[in-house]
């Protein structure tokens, strides 16, 4: 809570000084704000201003992993190999499916695969099945 705190009044002042009380829509402005990185810029630009954007979380990344679309754990391997295939227009939807997905059943300790519509392209439970 301190370091939010921190980061809410340093957000705060920094939107004055530099960005006339307004919030940036850029990644790079935007990652200049106390306290936000890359993933925080892409789902500010998604949600926020409707621009798209991919938010490599930990659900993402998992995700993305199992079923095919990148073997990286790396976030910016992750978001660059997403926006090949997923168009800008969906890519917040797409993000918030995959972390849906990832909570209610492709849990990373204990994944449902036989409950999971997307077991067929699933490279874990084709590890598991196989």
């Amino acid at each position: 809570p301190n370091n939010k705190a921190k980061h809410l009044i340093g957000v705060a002042q920094k939107l004055i000084s530099d960005f006339r009380g307004e919030v940036p829509a850029e990644p790079a402005e935007l990652e200049t704000l106390p306290g936000v990185g890359r993933k925080i810029a892409n789902l500010m630009r998604g949600d926020i201003f409707g621009l798209g954007g991919i938010v490599a979380d930990t659900h993402c990344i998992r995700l993305s992993n199992r079923l095919g679309f990148v073997d990286s754990k790396d976030p910016k391997k992750v978001e660059n190999a997403l926006r090949e295939v997923v168009p800008p227009g969906e890519s917040m939807r797409f993000c918030h499916a995959l972390v849906h997905h990832g909570r209610e059943c492709c849990d990373a300790r204990n994944p449902r695969c036989e409950e999971c519509f997307l077991r067929d392209l699933c490279k874990e439970y084709q590890k598991k099945d196989g």
